[in-house]
This record gives C-alpha cells, sequence and structure tokens, in this order.
C-alpha cells in the first residue's frame, strides 16, 4: 500500500472479535489519516527501564504516521482498542494540551529537574508537527526553564526548531539523536514511508552540528541481513556530516509487529524472508523478540556479537566514539522567580 508500512489491520491482542473481509483480501483502497484528541491529564510518563537512558519522557502524539514497519511501539496502539497495523499510522492521537500541562508540572515546587526525552515512544516530528507545532511549544517550554531535554527523530523537521536547541545549548540542557536506518533510498521508502530521505537527515545533522547543537546518530533498527552491512557507510556518512556520537540498536519484534514484520518481508523481499527471521531468531534465543532488560536492544549470541564488534569498529574509525553529552539541570529555573537565594 503506497505511503504505508503496513498492510492490513490486524485484530489487537486484547480484542475478542476481530473483522475479517469475506473476500479475504486485505485493505482495501488508501486509508486517510485521522487526527483525534488525547485527553490526557499529564504531559509526562515515567518509566522504570534499567537499560533506557531516561526516566522521564513526552510523547506529544500516540500513533506514528512515519508508518516504519518494524516500530516496537505499534503495540501500544492495542491499549487503545486499535490495531498495530494500518490503525497505528492512520489513527494518530494529538495532545494538544501537552505544552499547557508541562508548563504546569514543571512549575510545581515537586518536581525535581531531570532529562526529559521527546518523546521515547513516537516521533516528536512526524508529519502533522510541521502544522500543529506541539512539539516546538513544548520545546519553549522546556527553554524557558532550561529544563535539560534530549529528543530523538528521524524527520529533517527537527532543523526547524534550531532556536530553541540554541537557547537550550546554552546551559547545556540539549542534545539531538538522529536515527537513520539506511542510506539505500528505495530501502528507506519501503521500511519507512513517510520519513525524511537518508539525504535529509544527514542534512540534518550538519545543520544542527554547525549550530552548535550535540547531535548523536542512532543506526535503529540493525535488521539482520537486510541492513546490518550498512553500520560502517552510515557511521562515516555521519562522521562527516558532523555527529560527535553514535549508537545502536537491534530488531525488536514485540507482539503483532512480529506478523505485520513478515508479511512486509513477504511483500517486498520475499528471498530474504527465512534467513531475516531466522537470524532474528538467532539473536533472540529462538523466539522473534526477547523482552528481558539489558539485552533487548543488542540481542545475544555470536552474530550479535559479530554485529556488536562491526559497530564499535566502525564507530572507532568514524571518530564517534565518545561519550554523550551529560546534560545538565544546574541551570533549571522557574520563570518569574529570581535565581538569587533568598536573604533571609
Amino acid at each position: 500500500m503506497k505511503g504505508r508500512g503496513a498492510s492490513n489491520n490486524p485484530a489487537g491482542r486484547f480484542e475478542r472479535l476481530a473483522f475479517i473481509p469475506d473476500d479475504g483480501q486485505a485493505v482495501q483502497g488508501r486509508p486517510a489519516t485521522e487526527f483525534l484528541r488525547d485527553c490526557s491529564r499529564s504531559a509526562l510518563s515515567f518509566n522504570q527501564s534499567p537499560d533506557v537512558g531516561f526516566d522521564a519522557s513526552l510523547n506529544p502524539y500516540r500513533g506514528c504516521e512515519h508508518g516504519c514497519v518494524y516500530c516496537y511501539a505499534r503495540p501500544s496502539h492495542e491499549y487503545l482498542g486499535l490495531s498495530a497495523g494500518l490503525d497505528f499510522e492512520t489513527r494518530i492521537l494529538v495532545k494538544e494540551d501537552a505544552p499547557e500541562l508541562l508548563r504546569q508540572r514543571l512549575s510545581s515546587p515537586s518536581w525535581k529537574p531531570q532529562v526529559i526525552a521527546l518523546s521515547g515512544v513516537t516521533d516528536p516530528y512526524q508529519p502533522v508537527e510541521r502544522h500543529l507545532q506541539i512539539t516546538r511549544r513544548c520545546l519553549r517550554v522546556l527553554a524557558d526553564f532550561r529544563n535539560p531535554a534530549s529528543v530523538i527523530t528521524k524527520n529533517h523537521l527537527v532543523t526547524r526548531d534550531l532556536d530553541l536547541f540554541q537557547e537550550l545549548a546554552r546551559f547545556e540542557a540539549v542534545s539531538v539523536n538522529l536515527s537513520i536506518t539506511t542510506l539505500d533510498n528505495q530501502l528507506q521508502r519501503r521500511l519507512e514511508p513517510r520519513a525524511s530521505s537518508p539525504a535529509a537527515r544527514l542534512q540534518a545533522v550538519e545543520t544542527l552540528s554547525r549550530a552548535g547543537i550535540p547531535v548523536r546518530v542512532m543506526v535503529a533498527p540493525v535488521i539482520p541481513s537486510l541492513n546490518d552491512h550498512e553500520i560502517p557507510g552510515i557511521l562515516q556518512a555521519a562522521a562527516g556530516a558532523g555527529a560527535r556520537q553514535a549508537g545502536y540498536m537491534l530488531l525488536r519484534l514485540p507482539h503483532g509487529v512480529k506478523q505485520l514484520m513478515s508479511d512486509w518481508l513477504e511483500e517486498h523481499y520475499p528471498m530474504r524472508r527465512s534467513r531475516v527471521l531466522g537470524r532474528v531468531r538467532e539473536v533472540r534465543e529462538g523466539r522473534l523478540n526477547d523482552p528481558q532488560f539489558f539485552t533487548r536492544m543488542s540481542g545475544t549470541g555470536s552474530y550479535a556479537e559479530q554485529i556488536q564488534q562491526l559497530f564499535q569498529v566502525a564507530r572507532r574509525k568514524s571518530g564517534l566514539d565518545g561519550d554523550p553529552p551529560a546534560l545538565s539541570t544546574q541551570f533549571f529555573h522557574r520563570p518569574g522567580q529570581s535565581d538569587q537565594l533568598p536573604l533571609f
């Protein structure tokens, strides 16, 4: 289905009923994207995952129009009674009140300054952000409070907010992560149909870097037997564009993403399907997903070790093996409140 990562709408794992068309065919036509109001009462989410580099995150959108078929966040739509398939990329929940809710939270005396990740689940710069500007308004709040933020995206639109990033950078309070999955335009369009092209993402790295913003490139996900051989080329290109660090994550296929990825391979790369899924099982202890902390990002076994070694060598050769910037909370302040301690 042109412009979409998934080609069908499988029932969620919490649903007791499923709709199966009489003709047995996939969803017909090209479904338009719907934007629905999310009435969440809090802007922030918190996690206790020991292998994630942040505790607090802000997701302006639930669902993502980028349509990346491999996205580990797809099953989150099933908690809404929606599908991890086409629903995830065509029925987007929008947190219109996120900037105001964020300002309320940071204004509270109970808030202890810490890094807030944008987004951690779905992309904060998916296409509709160009018009709604919810992410930009949240960044405005973070800049007002000088609260550190770490952004991860695969969209060139991130360069729009260069002014706010520079404002935060004055206080060592921002880093931007660009996810680059492949340099192959055809593969990228199939994997991530509505995300920015590889060239546009590298251009974003260069623009941000020249402006003094710390930029890290994520080779994510590494898909065995599909894009793993591109690791050295991606890192070399990222270093040339001005990136400072690099990381990677191995493909994860939780819940319904397993079948979506299998169907996608059958449609686009049928001759590689068995090999790709076989390699995934090899690094996931015989399964297509390993949810265990500390191994879910990198896998286990000899093939996972080969990928890790390839990445480490390529990162060192590209000069991207430094540590991510340590973001500071020491400059946090509440607007209207004096930065000086009271005398009495």
